[in-house]
């Protein structure tokens, strides 16, 4: 059954744990547990095997061997459970070093993330700021390009315009040339003919009647003349009238030479002639001075259009200087541009490096977190197994199993300010099983089979004990109680809220897993018939809770012992119990429980202190007999599930009990210390065991020395103010996980015919 792992052979670690497959000889595991276990490994076929095997004897009442086959069976058991137990410290090894590389790779993965992210911003805004840069610059190209555009076609305008003032001023000096040469003709035509007016003056003279007409009629020319000037402004605007005038003048100074030759015949027609000539020579002025008016004016233009010109110049000079520097700058910014697609190109390049080393991260993470989930399922796999190998050995230790439930802290506790007193330790041998508590500064530490903390649900408390009351259909007796000072939680934990089905407690939630197993194994040929009965112990008297006619007058009859019924507890040889004239009601279904429940609990006694608003004032006893024929292989089973809410300790000092509730809080004392006696006996194996000291203990004989399987929950306050109870509790609870009352018996049979349980 049991090998090593150094002989040659390789032998496999135990497959259950690895979920059915075996773990080969480089598991880490597997030899590490093998080499702390002095090399010896276990098969799933060793286990099985050490699990089923039965104890062979040839003399059933030789009770040394049968005492050296258990002493045996028991060391190879915690051989097996200490293999398992390094087994397990290695996988939590693994699973945190696997959880730790996950979280390393989860972080250095965030890391490569941000990093990535920030790089990839970080060129996105350059990139982003360069393509802004880029736009901006062409459109400043764009905008220099139009307007030196713009300037060349101005210069280019400025320059024909330029070209055709040169050409209009050539035209206009020419012009002006021959005008003056015009001009020195007509004063040399002048001069002669002044020349001919001084050798005509005699014949003037005589002629001077003649000219005082010639006055009259030279103002009249006068007049003209005035309306001539201010016809010139016309005749200045177009020269080629002009040149029509001067065409008209040369016409008149032929005619006047023709008159010249006809005046010494005829003075009037010389003095026409004359001032004739005269208004020429007036014209001509007008025209000369106009004419030089016209060449400054243009003049004038000219030295503007150059000085325009020079500014265009200039303007172009500077704007082909800004179209250079812009070019250069545009180069520049493209180059810019060039070596920034080019760190594009490295940061994409880099980026995909990085993508690839974080998709291999992400598949790295992925692989552990695999390779976790396999740990932990194996871990798992191995505290299942673990819990039936430590139960299978309190089974055969006969101990009484203990689980610790500390309720959480309420709000009419009030504030407190001596801080936490319990504790729970996290070494992995107490972890969920391990308390600490603290009174007056001294530090007091118990190990139980499950410690439950202030934030466990009723749910998760059932889970751990639903296997124990499964083995009431298998035909085990089987025993629950409650045990704990008054406001402890003990109603809760076994009653639970029921108005809410979320916090239902052990006996409900016990009933629906009951009825519900009942209902699937009627395929196999199961047969199930139950009976419900409870009763409480309020004063050391018994109290049908079930009883029909029950009522207050019966209850203060009952009481004071005047009338009423007595009820007498039995025992049989089987072990079984009853009680005399106890009411016993056939059920069903869990809702005809769940009615009985309501029903008890209203004729339960409770009442007010201060320590408790609702306090239970008695013992309240559940007992559901199960009776189960299989009509296949006629099989017979008989079990009883016993579910008690012990009423709660408490001191009078703390209770401030008076009158009745004296009373009761006396009787309630007395009954526990009745319970504490039994226990001490049964640790200290002493041959006489006070059962018969009060009617709890002797209700529970069964439950605490007989073939029953039993838990007892002790409830713990955590408020400071009840430390000294909670301590209390908690040895009391120590000392019942102590005592052996032997190995839990099945009660089978093969079936009888018209066979049926009695209840006394």
């Amino acid at each position: 059954m049991v090998g090593t792992a150094r002989n040659g052979r390789v032998r496999h670690a135990f497959s259950v744990v690895n979920g059915g497959q075996d773990l080969g000889p480089s598991s880490a595991p597997a030899s590490n547990a093998g080499s702390e276990c002095d090399g010896i490994e276990f098969t799933r076929e060793d286990v099985e095997a050490l699990l089923n095997e039965r104890p062979r004897r040839k003399d059933r009442f030789n009770l040394k061997e049968k005492c050296d086959t258990l002493t045996e069976y028991i060391k190879r058991l915690k051989l097996c459970i200490k293999w398992f137990q390094e087994l397990e410290g290695s996988y939590l090894f693994e699973r945190e070093k696997l959880q730790n590389s996950v979280e390393m790779s989860e972080r250095q993965c965030n890391e490569m993330g941000i990093l990535f992210k920030n790089k990839e911003e970080e060129l996105n805004s350059i990139i982003v700021e360069l393509r802004k840069s880029f736009a901006s610059v062409q459109e400043k190209f764009t905008k220099e390009e139009l307007d030196k555009m713009t300037a060349m076609e101005s210069l280019t305008r400025e320059r024909e315009a330029r070209l055709e003032i040169e050409r209009s001023q050539n035209c206009l000096s020419d012009e002006l040339g021959r005008v003056q040469r015009e001009l020195s003709s007509a004063n040399q035509k002048i001069t002669s003919l002044n020349d001919m007016y001084k050798r005509l003056q005699d014949y003037i003279a005589s002629l001077q009647q003649y000219n005082s007409k010639l006055h009259m009629d030279l103002s009249t020319v006068e007049e003209d003349l005035k309306r001539v000037e201010k016809e010139k402004a016309s005749m200045v605007e177009n020269l080629s009238m002009l040149r029509g005038q001067l065409s008209v003048t040369r016409q008149s100074q032929d005619d006047a030479i023709k008159q010249r030759d006809s005046l010494v015949n005829e003075v009037a027609c010389l003095r026409m002639e004359l001032q004739q000539v005269r208004d020429d020579r007036d014209r001509h002025q007008l025209q000369v001075q106009t004419l030089t008016a016209e060449y400054t004016k243009y003049k004038e233009s000219t030295e503007k259009s150059c000085f325009e010109l020079d500014n265009l110049t200039s303007k172009k000079d500077e704007l082909e200087e800004r179209c250079l520097s812009q070019s250069n700058e545009i180069r520049t910014l493209k180059d810019q541009l060039l070596t920034a697609e080019g760190k594009l190109q490295m940061s994409d390049l880099s980026t995909l490096e990085t993508r690839a080393e974080y998709e291999g991260q992400k598949k790295l993470i992925s692989e552990l977190q695999t390779r976790l989930a396999d740990a932990e399922f194996k871990l798992i796999d191995g505290e299942m197994l673990r819990k039936k190998l430590h139960n299978t050995i309190l089974e055969l230790k006969g101990n009484i199993r203990v689980f610790c439930r500390v309720r959480p802290l309420l709000a009419d506790d009030g504030p407190s300010t001596e801080g936490k007193v319990i504790s729970y330790p996290t070494a992995m041998d107490a972890l969920g099983r391990g308390i600490d508590l603290v009174q007056t500064g001294q530090k007091h530490s118990f190990t139980f089979d499950k410690v439950f903390m202030p934030d466990v649900s009723q749910e998760d408390v059932f889970e751990d004990i639903s296997q124990l009351v499964q083995s009431a259909l298998d035909g085990y007796k089987v025993c629950i109680f409650a045990y704990g000072q008054t406001g402890s939680g003990k109603t809760y934990t076994m009653m639970g809220n029921p108005g809410d089905p979320e916090e239902k407690g052990l006996i409900p939630r016990s009933l629906e897993q009951i009825f519900k197993t009942r209902q699937s194994l009627q395929p196999q040929g199961w047969k199930y018939e139950m009976q419900v009965s409870m009763l409480e112990i309020y004063n050391e008297t018994i109290r049908d809770l079930l009883s029909p006619n029950r009522s207050s007058s019966d209850m203060l009859r009952t009481e004071n012992g005047i009338g009423g019924k007595q009820y007498t507890i039995k025992h049989d040889a089987n072990g079984n119990t009853h009680v005399s004239d106890l009411t016993i009601v056939d059920v069903r279904t869990a809702k005809e429980v769940s009615f009985l429940l309501e029903r008890a609990a209203h004729s339960r006694s409770v009442g007010k202190t201060q320590m408790n608003e609702q306090s239970s004032r008695s013992h309240f006893v559940f007992t559901l007999r199960i009776s189960g024929v299989n009509e296949s292989t006629e099989q017979q089973v008989q079990g009883v599930l016993n579910l008690i809410d012990l009423a709660g300790s408490e001191r009078l000092s703390k209770s401030g009990s008076t009158g009745d509730r004296l009373k009761e809080t006396q009787a309630i004392n007395k009954s526990l210390s009745s319970l504490s006696d039994v226990i001490f006996a049964l640790a200290k194996k002493e041959d006489h065991v006070p059962f018969r000291n009060s009617k709890l203990t002797y209700l529970l004989q069964p439950c605490l020395g007989g073939d029953s399987k039993t838990l007892m929950v002790v409830n713990i306050s955590p408020e400071p103010s009840s430390a000294g109870e909670s301590l209390c509790s908690l040895r009391f609870a120590s000392r019942v996980n102590a005592c052996d009352i032997g190995i839990p018996r099945r009660q089978t049979n093969m079936r009888l015919p018209d066979s049926r349980l009695s209840y006394g």
